[in-house]
């Protein structure tokens, strides 16, 4: 799981900013399945789709949190930071970005982001 954390809200430079980053830490074509947010769409993500074929952009459906297993990351995150009290913006990140960590170092609870979806089944 890649993620990179945005204090404010992220416009659709940063989107191809992360975009561009895992086309360089990834071989081979590369996914991306993206909700429908203004900031996911517009011309520099097509222009990024177009200068990098094997990176291939899909939306799920309008409305459809359901289907995203992001969700389930969040929601992972927000319970397990939920019970701290962190005193500043920086003690919060640094929170956000330790309970991101132990997602990430665990298959079975990524596995659980994907499974608690609505996606159809594709994993073992």
């Amino acid at each position: 799981m890649y993620c990179h954390l945005y204090e404010g809200n992220i416009e659709q430079a940063e989107v191809c900013q992360f975009l561009r980053h895992l086309l360089r830490h990834l071989r081979g074509h590369v996914i991306a399945l993206l909700d429908n947010g203004p900031v996911h769409k517009g011309s520099p993500i097509q222009d990024l789709g177009d200068r990098f074929p094997r990176l291939h952009i899909e939306f799920f459906p309008p409305y459809a949190p359901e289907l995203n297993p992001d969700e389930g990351v969040w929601n992972h995150v927000k319970r397990e930071v939920s019970n701290g009290r962190p005193d500043d913006r920086d003690e919060l990140m640094e929170e956000l970005i330790r309970e991101i960590q132990k997602l990430t170092g665990s298959q079975a609870l990524l596995r659980g982001c994907i499974h608690q979806s609505d996606l159809p089944p594709f994993l073992p």
